[in-house]
């Protein structure tokens, strides 16, 4: 559960997951434009890579190579698992 808690620390990381809501499945090259366009961050390719890494190790982002391309798809499981752990209070009333 701690890797979870670091992947969503980071804005650069939020703004991937966002867009990986948005539209799955992308390459890092249309992610890295996305994030340019969209949220006017200009981190490198291999910056970028490295956030993927991170989403990956938490089970955020699973990914899948199609021939020469390496599709990131996001896992919203571990997500659930949280909101499990705690409960809405308001709920129980």
């Amino acid at each position: 559960m701690p890797d979870i808690y670091k992947a969503l620390a980071d804005g650069t990381r939020r703004a991937l997951l966002d867009e990986l809501v948005e539209r799955d499945e992308q390459t890092l090259f249309e992610l890295c434009s996305r994030l340019a366009v969209k949220h006017g961050l200009t981190p490198t390719r291999q910056a970028v890579s490295q956030h993927l890494d991170v989403l990956e190790a938490a089970g955020l982002v699973r990914t899948e190579r199609r021939g020469r391309y390496k599709l990131h798809t996001i896992d919203t499981e571990p997500l659930a698992q949280i909101a499990q752990r705690w409960p809405d209070r308001k709920a129980d009333t």
